[in-house]
């Protein structure tokens, strides 16, 4: 605790050179510090912004935290980049912390993910240890507000999860009181969950703090169930070095905090215990003595390199070469919903850390598209199994499955549906491998039924490729057949990152006229494409590319049945190339194709302001200027909020074989 003090202390006198925003833990060490002693090896933790002590409490040594205080090269952590007391740590004689962003509250979900994931190899018993491994969620009371929060808690009693949630209640969320900002303590909104055990306890008396936690960790460790510590704790320093203290809180709010301060307690009660005080001044003067040679170490260590910068936007790929067989013969064509099934069926056959959940994916109904069925029946609910409706939860929690082992496959029922879950994924999933410096890539697939066809109207029909792709460290996919949707699903699957896979609710059946050949024969179990790289699906002849009179349809999904029809009216004028994948783009296939036509069309069944098909047009533009006879044409849909309910309408909205034909009419007669 004095190591602590003397940290919080020091950084305040050295405000000049402690420049980067940070938290400390004064007035919180405590019920810190009783937690992280309490942790074992086997145990994996969510800390808050503020948990330093605790991270003194694992381990963790002040020089350590000081080289992130300075966003040093050798920060364990994030070897520079993220925040002070942001810990992302893989120490095998620790506890494990995969990265958590500094979105309140957002920690929540993956840290439930972390916990459901244990309770998921348990049962599958791919975890058989003797002493049972539990997840500690940290956070200050103030973001048990957060509706992410919630989704958090109904899962961890839904599911009898091993978690612990302690919050650190100082009554203060920045510059506003728990009068401003809650009707209730965190303690008393959690007995709204039934079958979350609650425990409150002063978080300034250490001996209390270590007493309560220990009997708190036991409930959880043996009885695998959550349970919530409401802690009650003093803000003794600032809210961060930016928001400082003075700004916004009195000297009599300052004074009442400090009557509770924890430091001069355990001093205290030490004293009471029979220690001499020459010893306890012995143990503050070494304290600071230590603190300032470390702080002295820390300055003089070497910033991150520039080239640094790059490293770990994604973890390595082991797929990188197509593989298996992609058209066996005496097989017979497969719909794309029933190719994604065989897939999803082979994944859980081979590799039992893999499980599949979202909403309605259960034995009862099989998925809305009745692209799940079976599967449930086959594997049972602990694989296979329905979620509220939370796509917070669903895509958040990858994160934690993901770091403790199990590898997730989750469905967002619609693509109109995934904006809740969109924070969990841009704070938590796409930051995850850059941030932690490589210790925690994120293995998660995401599908996202999406696509307009038949009048599915504004909510079930929406395309927001555009949307998702600007997030840097997410893989997004996009087949546009079987034998793809099959070899691009396991790539997905083995692929270390989060993978965005949408799939077009209108080719899942191959109904919609001139789809039909969506329908492929089922390529071999082993069969995978590796991602970000483009097929031509249609070629030009030789002839028209050589005089001059063909253009290159670059498109993806739909599109490609589109340009199918189109490229019929125009006899080996025309070629077509299928992305599959959207991010990582395959430049060197698009470019290619703008080398080899001198014109080109971006087809995308997105609006088209501002989307990925005029990014990747400007591109074409910037990059193959003095190869191409004619400006790079676009089309997409009419640019209006959301699809319309009339198919009428929704007809008149998207692209179709005649607009196609009209754009590639222009281009060869440019």
């Amino acid at each position: 605790m004095s190591h602590a003090r003397a940290m919080a202390d020091i950084y305040d006198e050295n405000r000049q050179i402690t420049k980067y925003v940070h938290s400390t833990s004064k007035g919180h060490e405590a019920i810190q510090l009783a937690a992280g002693m309490l942790l074992k090896p086997i145990d994996y933790a969510a800390p808050y912004y503020r948990d330093e002590a605790m991270l003194l409490g694992m381990g963790m040594t002040p020089y350590e935290l000081m080289l992130q205080l300075l966003a040093k090269q050798d920060d364990p952590f994030s070897g520079g980049r993220t925040y002070y007391a942001h810990p992302s740590l893989r120490r095998e004689h620790m506890p494990k912390i995969p990265h958590q962003s500094s979105a309140t509250g957002m920690q929540a979900i993956p840290a439930t993910g972390m916990a459901h994931g244990i309770a998921y190899l348990e049962s599958q018993k791919l975890i058989e240890t003797l002493e049972k491994p539990i997840v500690l969620c940290s956070f200050g009371d103030g973001s048990v507000t957060e509706g992410e929060v919630a989704e958090a808690f109904q899962m961890s009693v839904l599911k009898d999860l091993p978690i612990v949630y302690l919050v650190q209640d100082n009554n203060w969320g920045i510059s506003a009181t728990s009068e401003e900002m809650r009707a209730m303590d965190a303690y008393e909104y959690a007995s709204g969950f039934k079958g979350m055990k609650r425990v409150r306890m002063d978080g300034t008396d250490f001996l209390e703090c270590y007493e309560e936690l220990t009997k708190a960790f036991d409930y959880v460790r043996s009885k695998r169930k959550p349970i919530l510590v409401h802690a009650t704790v003093p803000l003794l320093g600032h809210h961060t070095s930016g928001v400082r203290k003075e700004f916004y809180r009195t000297d009599e709010d300052l004074n009442l905090h400090s009557q509770t301060d924890p430091y001069p307690r355990l001093r205290q009660t030490l004293l009471d215990l029979g220690v001499e005080e020459a010893e306890l001044d012995e143990i503050v003067a070494e304290a600071r003595k230590n603190i300032e040679a470390d702080f002295e170490r820390a300055k003089a260590a070497d910033d991150p390199t520039p080239e640094s910068l790059t490293l770990h936007e994604f973890a390595p790929t082991p797929i990188t070469e197509e593989q298996g067989e992609r058209s066996p013969s005496g097989k017979d064509p497969v719909i794309m919903v029933d190719a994604a099934l065989f897939a999803i069926d082979e994944i859980l056959k081979k590799h039992p850390e893999a499980l599949l959940y979202g909403q309605d994916v259960g034995a009862r109904l099989g998925g809305v598209f009745r692209e799940a069925a079976t599967l449930g029946k086959k594997y049972g609910d602990d694989r296979v199994f329905n979620t509220p409706i939370q796509e917070a939860y669903i895509i958040g929690s990858t994160a934690g499955f993901s770091a403790v082992g199990a590898k997730p496959i989750v469905e967002i029922q619609f693509a109109d549906y995934i904006w809740p879950g969109v924070n969990q994924l841009v704070t938590e999933l796409s930051k995850s491998c850059y941030l932690s410096n490589g210790q925690y890539p994120v293995q998660s697939l995401i599908r996202v039924p999406t696509g307009a066809y038949g009048g599915g109207g504004p909510y079930h029909s929406g395309t927001v490729e555009s949307s998702i792709l600007p997030i840097k460290g997410i893989k997004v996919v996009y087949p546009s057949n079987a034998a793809d949707m099959k070899g691009l699903m396991k790539a997905a699957y083995y692929d270390p990152n989060p993978v965005v896979m949408f799939e077009h609710k209108g080719l899942y059946w191959s109904k919609v006229p001139g789809t039909e050949s969506a329908k492929m024969v089922e390529p071999s179990e082993d069969y995978i494409v590796p991602l970000g790289k483009a097929n031509i699906v249609v070629a030009a002849d030789a002839e028209a590319i050589e005089n001059g009179e063909s253009v290159g349809v670059i498109t993806y999904g739909m599109g490609v049945y589109w340009a199918k029809a189109a490229a019929a009216r125009f006899k080996g004028q025309v070629e077509i190339l299928d992305l599959r994948t959207l991010n990582p783009c395959d430049e060197e296939a698009v470019f290619a194709q703008a080398e080899k036509h001198g014109k080109v069309l971006v087809l995308t069944e997105e609006t088209l302001r501002n989307s990925f098909a005029e990014a990747l047009a400007g591109r074409i533009a910037r990059e193959c200027f003095t190869k191409l006879d004619a400006p790079v044409q676009t089309l997409g849909s009419v640019d209006i909020p959301a699809v319309p309910l009339n198919m009428g309408l929704e007809k008149e909205m998207l692209p179709n074989a005649d607009k196609v034909a009209a754009k590639l009419e222009w281009l060869i007669n440019y």
